[in-house]
């Protein structure tokens, strides 16, 4: 098999303005996946990505050989090899296990049959990749799919917001662009808002049922405009010397009070949630 050494490799070219380009990323609708982590939940989710690009020594290990003829099957992409420095001056990260995928960003799926019933999650001017991607983890984890981004949000496709939420992507439903003040007004459940200034507090309401939570900017807050739209502005409670949590912090608490509060009301309809 030839194996690429240039980085005047049209391919190379192409993964090289996939990591650090939104608008080429636009333009594909293609990304990068980096780490087997992420190849093998987006092949057990999603199938065959377009090609994956593995550095001569991944290659050469007959061990990875037989992983991905485990997880691909009959159906294994085509593979291009990299040479060892070559594939360490295009990876995305410091230390690369060897193994990229390229994939075309999924489709959103039309599934409005159990809307009534579904959580969801608005975020205003998440700037910051690994908090994204952390947010996204933490609502696949807690079972909320629905996620709306508005505009000014960072590229949940880029590669470091997929590191960073480490395969939640494929389990999502992530609408980007969004006007979220009319998401908000839209929205079957209770709109809820975080914001450290609230009279209330996350655990003194009822989480039970479909909701949606926003959170904003890490750090400027939530804008006046969608804090009006939410039905509850809600704080978190810091017993301790801390001003505020970033907004990954912040949502995953919430997330799981939300579970706490739904598998009790399940074993015990008749005592509430607190």
């Amino acid at each position: 098999m030839t194996i690429i050494t240039s980085r005047d490799h049209p391919l190379i070219k192409q993964l090289i303005k996939l990591e650090g380009s939104l608008q080429y990323r636009k333009k594909t609708g293609l990304t990068l996946l980096d780490g087997i982590h992420l190849v093998q939940i987006y092949g057990s989710v999603l199938g065959t990505p377009e090609s994956l690009i593995v550095s001569q020594s991944y290659f050469e290990t007959t061990e990875n050989k037989r992983f991905l003829n485990i997880l691909f099957g009959n159906t294994l992409p085509k593979i291009i090899v990299a040479s060892n420095a070559l594939f360490r001056a295009i990876s995305p990260v410091k230390t690369p296990t060897g193994i990229l995928a390229l994939i075309t960003k999924p489709e959103l799926k039309n599934e409005s049959g159990n809307e009534k019933e579904t959580s969801s999650v608005l975020l205003e001017t998440i700037q910051d990749p690994g908090n994204l991607g952390s947010i996204l983890r933490s609502a696949a984890a807690a079972n909320i799919k629905n996620i709306y981004l508005s505009k000014q949000c960072t590229d949940a496709w880029s590669p470091k917001t997929l590191r960073a939420a480490m395969g939640a992507h494929f389990f999502l439903h992530i609408h980007e662009n969004c006007d979220l003040h009319q998401i908000a007004q839209q929205s079957p459940g209770t709109v809820i808002a975080t914001s450290i200034q609230a009279s209330k507090n996350l655990f003194e309401i009822s989480l039970v049922g479909p909701v949606a939570f926003v959170f904003g900017n890490e750090g400027t807050g939530l804008s006046k405009e969608i804090i009006q739209a939410a039905d509850e502005n809600i704080s978190i409670p810091m017993p301790g010397k801390t001003e505020s949590l970033n907004a990954a912090a912040a949502a995953a608490i919430c997330f799981f009070e939300k579970v706490r509060q739904d598998r009790v009301s399940a074993l015990h309809p008749d005592i509430g949630t607190k």
